[in-house]
């Protein structure tokens, strides 16, 4: 059976332990802090599998993560700010798409890497760029996330950044981020099918783990509460730093 799996998936069969085990994690997080499913993938298997065929089981990953978290994103989101960045986003994406098209799977890999270790760190010291508080910064905000998607799948924490510049409560973030990725996840649809990105690998892959995000997301959603609220952030970027810095170390070394 795991032979057949293996060549239905087109992965190693060391490496479909892994990706399992990354997926629950990363749907864990999701579900629990409302983003980093993505990140959380790129940084922990893009060292193993290219970029450009990770955004896609990204995508199909985050599709099922918001359609589980649909009810709790629109009742605490912000709609004003969502709207606002999903405008930028539109624009961004498909210039993140080419130039993961035109790039080298080494170069894509080191910038997706370094993306996440750097907005990770800016997160955790809370360095969120004064501009982004104006009203043109929600726009430019979507649109370095739409680029950023495009790149690497990973436009959650650049949302996360402009929402955490606002100070808002902690569920008023969870929610607009989970409400700014259903949004997401539909424009992505429309450039990633046009791409041609998105192909029938990259469903069977995403069907194979769908049940595994959903059991990931499931937990972290129920560890959600408001007694663990002030360490979830915390524990996530500390989580998305490791991993990225791992990843770019296996990156180098190898």
């Amino acid at each position: 059976m795991l032979d057949n799996l293996q060549a239905h998936l087109q992965l190693p069969a060391g490496s479909l332990v892994l990706v399992g085990i990354v997926v629950l994690v990363a749907g864990v997080v999701r579900g629990f802090s409302g983003f980093g499913l993505s990140a959380l993938i790129m940084a922990a298997l893009a060292v193993m599998i290219a970029p450009i065929a990770l955004i896609p089981v990204c995508f199909l990953s985050e599709a099922v993560a918001s359609a589980l978290m649909f009810r709790g994103g629109l009742a605490d989101a912000n709609r004003r700010i969502v709207l606002g960045l999903g405008a930028g986003s539109a624009v961004g994406m498909p210039i993140g798409l080419a130039a993961t098209h035109n790039l080298a799977p080494e170069t894509s890999r080191l910038i997706a890497l370094s993306l996440i270790l750097i907005l990770a760190l800016l997160q955790l010291f809370r360095m969120s760029p004064r501009f982004l508080q104006v009203r043109w910064g929600l726009y430019l905000a979507g649109l370095c996330a739409g680029i950023a998607t495009g790149l690497a799948n990973i436009g959650g924490m650049i949302v996360a950044l402009y929402v955490l510049s606002l100070q808002v409560p902690v569920r008023e973030v969870r929610g607009t981020l989970v409400f700014y990725l259903i949004i997401s996840s539909a424009v992505s649809a429309f450039w990633l099918v046009g791409t041609e990105t998105l192909d029938i690998l990259a469903f069977k892959r995403g069907l194979a783990i769908a049940p595994i995000v959903i059991a990931g997301v499931l937990i972290g959603t129920w560890l959600f509460r408001p007694s663990l609220e002030p360490f979830y952030k915390r524990f996530c970027l500390l989580m998305l730093m490791s991993l990225a810095a791992f990843g770019l170390v296996r990156l180098f070394i190898l």
